[in-house]
């Protein structure tokens, strides 16, 4: 196992409370997909249980929701509840950890506030979640909360460069800007055919959306509907193109660009657009992310942001 690199001051807290064995029975942890909520109650699951090496243990409980699911149920929760029940196997004290948290329905997290108010001895309770906003209050009010923020730039080159020695510096700025301080967003940019494939084709959106007519722009439509889900990686990458293509036009110095491979793309873009017309094109990505952000149907939002572009 790697080194955790950040969140170390929830860890080194934990770590204080649990030598003092003032240890409470019950946390939240609740940060953004990939942010290492997992990594992290494992970690400190370890270290409950009186273990060093991180790997996995029959006193660290893994509850997770059934892949033909979309929640999790009041049924599931009175088995894991049996779980619960169970005396440690090997050591001490057990830790039951509960991944997406927040997919938990109404009448299963109500099934499981006995539970947390009222543990087994020596039995402790982490629940991970993504949005704390679905999580009832009752069930709150009776738990420790820690939020696990974005790491920083550095943690996150720190992070890349310990994990993926071979990405070279250019790549690597990229991946940080993207990752918006979240590993599993760069893990998944650098794994992720996908990512490269949306990045190629946005950066050929933007250099040839000026010669476009209304029939071309619908067929790009088309063409990036199968992107919608990550349409945020979408509007990442052009915005910071733009943004390179302004820093560009500002200063012709290319070294201060993020998109460093791709240069000819940004020189071109430079004479293609006015700096106004470029403000103009952020202000308009920035619109239509308020507007999926707000549910607004995605594929539209899509081709007006397109229409809106082409027409500055």
């Amino acid at each position: 196992m790697k080194a955790i690199i950040g969140h170390s001051d929830i860890i080194n807290s934990f770590y204080k409370i649990i030598e003092g064995e003032r240890f409470s029975h019950a946390h939240i942890f609740y940060g953004e997909d990939g942010i290492g909520k997992s990594i992290v109650a494992r970690k400190l699951a370890i270290k409950i249980i009186g273990k060093s090496e991180f790997k996995d243990y029959v006193d660290i409980v893994q509850f997770k929701i059934k892949e033909s699911k979309n929640s999790i149920g009041v049924n599931d929760i009175r088995g894991l509840i049996d779980e619960i029940n169970k005396k440690p196997y090997e050591a001490m004290k057990k830790v039951v950890i509960i991944h997406n948290g927040d997919k938990m329905t109404t009448q299963a997290q109500n099934a499981l506030l006995k539970t947390i108010e009222e543990p087994p001895k020596d039995i402790f309770i982490f629940v991970l979640c993504e949005n704390i906003l679905k999580i009832l209050d009752t069930i709150k009010s009776r738990c420790q909360i820690h939020k696990l923020k974005s790491l920083s730039d550095e943690e996150i080159v720190e992070y890349f460069q310990d994990r993926y020695p071979e990405i070279d510096d250019d790549y690597l700025e990229i991946i940080t800007k993207f990752s918006r301080g979240i590993p599993g967003v760069g893990e998944k940019l650098i794994n992720d055919e996908t990512f490269k494939e949306i990045r190629d084709k946005s950066i050929e959106l933007l250099v040839t959306i000026k010669n476009m007519n209304v029939n071309e722009i619908l067929k790009k439509d088309e063409e990036f509907s199968k992107y919608i889900k990550d349409f945020d990686v979408m509007i990442d990458i052009i915005i910071s193109f733009v943004r390179d293509t302004i820093l560009y036009k500002e200063t012709g110095n290319i070294d201060l660009v993020i998109n460093k491979d791709r240069v000819s793309d940004i020189k071109e873009c430079a004479n293609i657009f006015s700096f106004k017309q470029l403000n103009d094109i952020i202000s308009i990505i920035n619109d239509a992310r308020d507007n999926i952000t707000l549910n607004a149907n995605s594929s539209l939002t899509f081709s007006v942001m397109l229409l809106k572009m082409q027409e500055v």
